[in-house]
């Protein structure tokens, strides 16, 4: 299926894209809420292979022979980057990591590589099993993108370009109405796949009209580029999510 292709290109590309960024610049708002990392004992070493194997990864996801083994070298990185974001949620240092935002958005690229794996999975009970859970993962990340916009509707609707009517406050409640709606579709299992399908569309259009021009606009900013790679992984995460045959 083209589209399960396409899915696993853009999710595969944008962690190479971030594996690279934050290989070549070594500061937090490349590496976001990953740098806890660097505190461990020989951090600095360890995430530069993380790193190294999210690209790795990446990589691996076009080929279907590779896929598999891909799936797993990005679930266990992923995996990783969600429980680097635990200090800021212990720490609450902002409301959007309070409530575990930065978590989640790992959290869903772990649903990706779940569901990548799944999707070459030659047992049809395991890979429903496994199906379920990247779902139902991403349903739970889908609330907190919700609660994230909820929680911050003036920084969401300054991201909103101002050339677009009818003006950036109705799109950042829009799409927050679309978040808590496709989360409820996904966890419900109702018109799931629409709805994973809706959202990783949305998530795509954020990428291209608002961090793309960001990056294009300002290259020397580094959050711009990560924010723009981050984009575009929860994006390609959402889009295998929701090309799996079952789940």
């Amino acid at each position: 299926m083209k589209t399960a292709l396409y899915g696993r290109i853009v999710f595969g590309a944008a962690a190479v894209l971030f594996g690279v960024i934050a290989l070549m610049w070594h500061d937090p708002d490349t590496w976001q809420n990953v740098h806890h990392i660097w505190s461990l004992p020989f951090g600095a070493i360890i995430g530069g292979c993380l790193m190294a194997a999210q690209i790795a990864g990446g990589v691996g996801t076009i080929c279907p022979q590779t896929k598999r083994r891909a799936a797993i070298v990005l679930g266990f990185v992923y995996s990783c980057f969600s429980l680097a974001c635990v200090p800021e949620i212990i720490a609450a240092s902002n409301i959007y990591d309070k409530y575990g935002g930065s978590f989640f958005i790992f959290f869903s690229l772990v649903c990706g590589a779940v569901a990548l794996y799944a999707a070459t999975e030659a047992n049809p009970d395991k890979a429903r099993v496994l199906g379920r859970v990247a779902r139902l993962g991403l349903g739970i990340c889908a609330i907190s993108f919700t609660l994230g916009q909820i929680l911050l509707p003036r920084e969401t609707a300054s991201l909103v370009p101002k050339w677009i009517p009818p003006g950036q406050m109705f799109w950042a409640i829009l799409t927050t109405v679309a978040f808590g709606l496709a989360a409820i579709a996904i966890l419900i299992n109702r018109q799931a796949r629409l709805a994973m399908r809706l959202m990783t569309l949305m998530l795509a259009l954020f990428g291209v009209m608002v961090w793309v021009p960001r990056v294009i606009a300002h290259p020397k900013t580094h959050f711009d580029w990560s924010e723009c790679a981050l984009t575009f992984l929860v994006t390609g995460a959402a889009w295998v999510v929701a090309e799996l045959k079952v789940f």
